[in-house]
């Protein structure tokens, strides 16, 4: 996969991020899953070398479960990144989580069906543990940097990723809510086990953009349309960036977590 490090972090989003780059370049990278989503963006936060992508495309020409989450973490893998932040739009199953707010999700619930979503398709059988599928030391960096930044932010959730495209049922997203989970959105899976499975930290950042329409009885809910979320997902692009920015600063010293091991025992 490539031993020269050219990036250590990995950033999946929208193209409002990597404007913000500096001594940004693009280079486009060949993976044997196919193309990935868009040219990588290579630049620097402070100190840090950042390799960033559009997982929709930079012209948001692919939908969600035409994305090659697979060519797209491998990608990374073979820039030499160790750690990967994937923010993203979502939807508030909870009055208490608000539009606007962010939620560092700690668990997720997979209703997506016929994703590509393990390397791993034999001879060798691999079985990866998943009991914490968001590494908990870079989710305690971004709740840090959250904290002070003053950014309204849940330190947990547990995100369920519908298949998409189309937007969930009255009665699942009860169904969904009934069940206590916070978030729902339709890229977290595979993108974030994939990682897990290249040994790469992965934390996942959830924009809140709207209550999803299980939410029927509280006042301001409305039901969803791509218009309010891009129009809630712009208003709070800045925050995105500057709680992107102060975390990747934070990353410093050797990988303890369970990530970096992720394989052993697993094969």
């Amino acid at each position: 996969m490539g031993k020269n490090i050219e990036a250590e972090i990995g950033v999946f989003g929208g193209s409002g991020f990597y404007s913000f780059l500096e001594d940004r370049e693009e280079i486009e990278i060949k993976t044997p899953y196919g193309p990935p989503s868009d040219k990588v963006v290579l630049g620097e936060v402070g100190s840090k070398k950042v390799a960033f992508m559009p997982r929709h495309g930079r012209n948001h020409n692919l939908p969600p479960h035409m994305i090659n989450f697979r060519a797209n973490i491998y990608a990374m893998k073979k820039l030499g990144v160790k750690y990967i932040f994937g923010p993203c739009a979502s939807g508030s199953l909870q009055p208490h989580i608000k539009p606007g707010q962010f939620v560092i999700c700690d668990q997720f619930v997979d209703r997506t069906n016929g994703r590509k979503d393990t390397f791993y398709d034999g001879p060798k059988a691999v079985h990866i543990g998943m009991a914490e599928p968001y590494c908990p030391d870079l989710r305690k960096i971004i709740i840090e940097s959250a904290k002070e930044l003053g950014i309204e932010y849940h330190s947990k959730g547990t995100v369920v990723i519908i298949q998409g495209p189309r937007f969930s049922t009255i009665a699942e997203s009860k169904w969904f809510a009934s069940q206590g989970w916070e978030v729902v959105n339709m890229t977290q899976y595979p993108e974030n086990y994939l990682a897990r499975e290249q040994e790469i930290c992965y934390a996942n950042i959830s924009l809140i953009t709207d209550y999803d329409v299980g939410l029927e009885s509280h006042p301001d809910v409305n039901p969803v349309n791509m218009e309010e979320v891009v129009r809630v997902f712009n208003e709070n692009n800045e925050k995105i960036r500057d709680l992107l920015f102060r975390s990747i600063e934070k990353i410093t010293g050797e990988r303890k977590c369970l990530c970096r091991r992720a394989l052993k025992d697993a094969i």
